[in-house]
């Protein structure tokens, strides 16, 4: 972030195409996406479930020469075994019992546009090489056709299982895999990017208040300690229904760990190693800013990192520049709190 940057330049800065994160690696992504988006090359996502993998894909499309054309999104893993041929290929009249009219398939859908494979390492093994051949040469067969059709879409595939190991395993095609890899983008889980944990949580609690008409909740300080302590396997989509949960269930307008369904973290236990770490982190952060005068560029140098990490380290430590440089965190997302929910 630049010196002197204002909260609504943050802001802007901290959101792509539907993305949020203000984190040094989402930047990296935001990065990443807009050079995908620059090329018409199929572009593999993997990621743990909830991670946005989806939206990273629209986020491509969005970006790309193709964005005045569909957005068609096909889960391989909801497609039943026996109807998924005909479903992505198409069909037509009379091909099998019960084909009695011509069917367009999903794939065919995408002309001119993005086709989006969702959990692509689900696909029946049957139906990779099919998909592989659509890859190569961009034609299909609709089941029981005898004529290819040319189809000229642009592929982005995603999964959230372990790709290598699924290869090992047989389970997914080698030649698909380097067909569809020539462009892999990772999602970080969120317990990787807990800088944007504070900026996520504000903007899905301003959504979900603003659909159930209930101005003015904010969450306790038990709440955001229970909220960074959580591990979120479930990732972004966790932490979004959790919050849309405690907007629903809250009587008050404080939240609670207990209107996000989340245990209380005592303030009364000894310190975790994780604290410890971020005690010895923040000492050095404002040791350096004080020897350096407020200074970001020496005060990085010393500590042997990058201007955009020592800004991450400021914003998830919350330490203050003495020049002012960096708003803190509660007011780069800031919202009305009631008097009662002000931590201390």
């Amino acid at each position: 972030m630049a010196s002197g940057q204002t909260v609504q330049q943050l802001a802007s800065t901290s959101e792509f195409q539907n993305l949020l994160g203000h984190s040094e690696c989402m930047r990296g992504l935001f990065a990443s996406l807009r050079k995908a988006a620059a090329s018409d090359a199929p572009v593999l996502l993997l990621g743990e479930s909830g991670t946005g993998k989806e939206l990273a894909a629209h986020a491509i499309h969005a970006c790309s020469a193709r964005n005045t054309g569909p957005f068609v999104v096909i889960n391989c893993s909801a497609i039943p075994p026996s109807l998924a041929e005909s479903e992505l290929f198409g069909h037509e009249r009379g091909a099998f019992t019960g084909a009695h009219q011509q069917r367009i398939g999903r794939i065919e859908t995408a002309v001119a546009g993005t086709l989006f494979l969702d959990e692509i390492g689900e696909l029946p093994i049957v139906l990779q090489a099919k998909l592989l051949r659509f890859l190569q040469d961009q034609t299909i067969e609709r089941v029981g056709g005898r004529h290819p059709i040319h189809v000229d879409a642009r592929v982005i595939a995603a999964t959230h299982v372990d790709v290598q190991r699924a290869l090992s395993q047989q389970r997914f095609r080698e030649d698909l895999y380097y067909r569809l890899a020539v462009v892999v983008l990772r999602l970080p889980a969120l317990r990787d990017r807990p800088a944007d944990i504070r900026l996520l949580t504000e903007e899905f609690l301003r959504r979900a208040a603003s659909v159930a008409g209930r101005p003015g909740l904010a969450f306790s300080p038990a709440a955001w300690r229970s909220l960074h302590a959580h591990a979120w396997p479930g990732n972004v989509r966790e932490l979004e229904n959790r919050v849309r949960r405690a907007v629903i269930m809250s009587e008050g307008k404080c939240l609670g760990p207990a209107d996000l369904d989340l245990e209380e973290v005592s303030t009364q236990a000894g310190p975790t190693l994780k604290a410890a770490r971020e005690s010895v982190e923040r000492e050095l952060v404002e040791r350096a800013l004080r020897r350096h005068v407020g200074k970001i560029a020496p005060a990085a140098a010393e500590l042997q990192v990058s201007r955009p990490t020592f800004y991450d380290l400021m914003v998830r430590l919350g330490v203050q520049s003495p020049r002012q440089e960096l708003p803190k965190v509660t007011d780069e997302i800031s919202h009305a709190k009631p008097q009662s929910c002000q931590a201390g």
